[in-house]
């Protein structure tokens, strides 16, 4: 095999041991974004539920001063009721009267509803308050296992950046900006093998010339469908 090709094959495995990392990746950012976002919908409920019972105590204190004044309106209709001598008087003052009484009960009603309701959404509270703690710990525990694996993972990566690094440097630049070409459509299969005559990237057959090529590998020898490079392992290469 050309002693490119060799460069070329040994830094393409390198690139793809290191993308091969990235499925990890994006599976502990998934599972930490998830016990992320469990918090966050437990924290953003507990909001609802507290700004639900502040609008319920204003709501209260609303109906009990609209009760404060209508039992000082009632004060006021039975000093006028003993005041006055028509009927007509005497139906009008009924009316504004019951009135007055019907909005009383109503907001007495409300007052006891209100309360009710925050009794209800308090003891939601203190379930959602328990939640919210388990939801904490458990990205708490999260958070310490993902940064141990990324750790672990990092650690990886940076041997293997050693090793591509130390590949580079031994070689030909325009053979590196070629390879680098290629692998920014072609991806981890921008060097790929040759089996049965036909390139496993792109699985067609090559012309009879370029697998004589290849055979020799007296140059580097590239797909003549799809652009990648090839190459035979040893054994395909002495059959």
């Amino acid at each position: 095999m050309n002693i490119y090709v060799k460069e070329l094959v040994k830094l393409s495995k390198i690139d793809k041991e290191l993308d091969s990392f990235n499925p990890q990746i994006e599976e502990i950012n998934k599972k930490l974004s998830a016990a992320q976002n469990r918090v966050k919908e437990l924290e953003t409920k507990k909001e609802a539920i507290l700004k639900e019972i502040e609008e319920n105590k204003l709501k209260i204190l609303s109906f009990e001063e609209q009760i404060a004044e209508l039992k000082v309106q009632l004060e006021d209709l039975k000093r006028k009721s003993a005041e006055v001598k028509t009927e007509k008087e005497i139906a009008a003052l009924s009316t504004e009267e019951q009135i007055a009484k019907d909005k009383l009960t109503y907001a007495n009603e409300e007052i006891e509803r209100l309360n009710k309701v925050n009794e209800i959404k308090k003891s939601e509270l203190e379930e959602l308050e328990e939640e919210l703690k388990k939801a904490k710990e458990e990205l708490e525990a999260v958070l310490k296992e993902t940064q141990e694996e990324m750790a672990k993972i990092e650690e990886q990566k940076a041997a293997l950046y050693a090793k591509r690094e130390e590949v580079i440097r031994s070689m030909d630049k325009k053979i590196l900006a070629f390879y680098e070409k290629i692998r920014k459509w072609a991806g981890n299969t921008a060097v790929v093998k040759v089996e049965k005559q036909a390139c496993m990237g792109c699985y067609m057959k090559i012309n009879d010339k370029a697998y004589s090529d290849l055979i020799k590998g007296e140059e580097i020898v590239t797909c003549p469908h799809c652009g990648r490079v090839l190459y035979l392992e040893k054994e395909s290469a002495e059959a």
